[in-house]
């Protein structure tokens, strides 16, 4: 037990309080979703990556990657989404072997509807509690935690997706 590097209380401290974060704003979000518009945040998240793909179409595996869901999870949400007429399933043009998740008209008028209310509820418990330098803090402490959690990069298309204004042209090669 003595080459543990135990925390110390400033990072007990810190990490308690990241704890009580990552397990309270799920259910935050679920419900404000829930409640206005029968999604989980989860399915909202799917819906929205769709949303911001290339006419609204994904193939299945790309999606899985993108919203970081097994297989399975993804098709079990996929199909719940197609029960309500949000998503439908479509044989992969280029590749007989895949099959392409595509947002319905039905599906971007959720997204539409959903966004306002997500995006205020983000603001009241998230952004609005901090002030400007905080949030651009928040930021390089989730950045250099990511770099732990994948440190491969496999997900950073997710997360930084609105690094640079809109418009801008990226400098970076690869």
């Amino acid at each position: 037990m003595d080459d543990v590097p135990w925390l110390d209380r400033t990072q007990l401290r810190a990490w308690v309080r990241l704890v009580a974060v990552l397990e309270l704003l799920p259910g935050v979000l679920d419900a404000q979703l829930r409640r206005d518009a029968g999604l989980t945040h989860f399915e909202y998240y799917v819906l929205a990556i769709l949303s911001e793909s290339d006419e609204r179409t994904l193939r299945m595996s790309e999606l899985a990657r993108l919203t970081n869901a097994t297989p399975p999870r993804l098709s079990h949400v996929v199909r719940r989404l197609e029960d309500r007429g949000l998503v439908e399933r479509l044989p992969c043009p280029s590749d007989a072997r895949s099959t392409n998740a595509h947002l319905t008209e039905a599906g971007w008028k959720k997204v539409v509807e959903a966004a306002p209310g997500h995006v205020r509820t983000v603001r009241e418990h998230v952004i609005d509690a901090l002030s400007g330098e905080q949030v651009d803090q928040l930021a390089a402490v989730s950045e250099a935690i990511l770099g732990r959690l994948d440190p491969s990069g496999e997900m950073a298309a997710t997360y930084r997706r609105f690094d640079e204004e809109p418009g801008a042209t990226s400098s970076a090669s690869g």
